[in-house]
């Protein structure tokens, strides 16, 4: 693993710590970067706000390729729909705790929940374009990719808010009412 990366790591797992124990408000950026063992200037080299911190989403490079790689005649939404199953399958049980962890923390915290909906943005453009691509108008791809995100979302953050099922169970659920099932 390089250098910025050890670091980019460093930095998530510091704030993402001292968010579950004094609270997103009560954390400043400083105590993330001194428990990172970095400058509070090299913290905002990796993340430009707090708020990415928790934010930051390294699926979607993921979603898009699944999205490009379904089958040419699939319609938007079923395209992004499967697409998006077939990425989530592939990730790693570790990575989902670490993301439930992150979503409770923004469940709780008001502003961050519309901070979760301007940071969707970049995942909406990635599956526009790759909808594009495989020759949907981008009017369409707009709506069909707004729409899956927004649904997501709003399933990702009530299971943060729960005790019970599984990321499968809640993914598998979205994407079935997403996708007409």
């Amino acid at each position: 693993m390089a250098r910025w990366d050890r670091t980019h790591d460093a930095l998530a797992l510091a704030a993402w710590g001292l968010f579950a124990e004094q609270g997103y408000a009560a954390t400043g950026t400083a105590q993330i970067a001194a428990r990172a063992g970095v400058s509070e200037m090299t913290l905002f080299r990796h993340f430009a706000t707090k708020e990415s911190l928790l934010l930051s989403d390294p699926f979607d490079p993921l979603m898009a390729e699944a999205v490009r790689s379904r089958p040419a005649d699939e319609p938007p939404m079923r395209a992004l729909v499967e697409g998006i199953r077939q990425a989530w399958a592939g990730i790693d049980p570790a990575a989902t705790d670490a993301l439930r962890g992150r979503l409770a923390i923004i469940a709780e915290v008001p502003e961050l929940q519309g901070a979760i909906e301007r940071t969707s943005q970049g995942t909406v453009t990635a599956l526009i374009e790759a909808l594009t691509e495989r020759g949907v108008p981008a009017s369409r791809a707009r709506v069909a990719a707004s729409a899956v995100i927004a649904g997501l979302s709003a399933a990702l953050l009530d299971w943060a808010r729960s005790d019970s099922g599984g990321l499968d169970a809640i993914l598998g659920a979205a994407l079935d009412v997403l996708g007409g099932v």
